[in-house]
């Protein structure tokens, strides 16, 4: 299956929210070609300004559970008392094409595809990221700049983001956003350098 596969990352990007994930990944599209993101489906209501598949699928309670039935999503969590779940088809197809994959998943998310992945072909294209605040402040700071939330779940989202980030050994990379363009860039490197690994061809490219 993954021997016709070019040199294409699915990387699996998690950290608190508020951490700036989604704006880091707007910077990363602009420095790197060829790269996606992954639009997870959900059952929460959407924000402010958020675009039915461009930021997510919303879908109903019972639209998610009977596509998590069928087998469809390469992950499932819920979070905040919402269901979240990573489409395959987000996924292998763009893997299959050439084309690496953004998914923003929660560390629950990131361990169901760790052992789905794990013996399969497909290993070799996934890494983590976990991505954190330069200070618990700042975080904070940020949650509360969005103004999409009352206190009490700004609150809980701080209280689970510090809960998150005690797992960022789980992951093969750290990546400190202080600055998004600086974060962006250097996960940029990090794709680069995934697609350079030896394990990524399966023969000589100049033969």
């Amino acid at each position: 299956m993954s021997n016709a596969v070019p040199a294409a990352i699915a990387v699996i990007l998690s950290g608190p929210s508020g951490v700036g994930k989604s704006t880091v990944c707007r910077h990363l599209f602009t420095q790197l070609n060829n790269t996606g993101f992954s639009v997870s489906c959900t059952t929460r209501a959407p924000r402010p300004g958020e675009e039915q598949g461009v930021h997510y699928n919303f879908v109903s309670q019972e639209e998610f559970a009977a596509r998590r039935d069928q087998g469809e999503y390469l992950e499932w969590a819920e979070v905040h008392g919402q269901f979240y779940g990573t489409p395959k088809s987000e996924v292998f197809p763009r893997l299959t094409a050439g084309t690496s994959v953004i998914l923003d998943i929660d560390v629950q998310g990131a361990r169901q595809i760790a052992g789905n992945i794990a013996d399969t072909a497909w290993k070799k294209h996934f890494l983590t990221v976990f991505m954190a605040p330069p200070s618990l402040r700042v975080l904070a700071e940020r949650l509360r700049g969005r103004k999409t939330e009352d206190t009490a779940t700004v609150q809980r989202r701080l209280e689970a983001g510090i809960q998150e980030m005690q797992h960022w050994r789980e992951y093969d990379y750290l990546l400190i956003n202080d600055n998004a363009d600086a974060a962006a860039a250097t996960l940029a490197a990090i794709i680069t350098a995934a697609k350079c690994r030896s394990i990524m061809r399966n023969k000589e490219p100049w033969l």
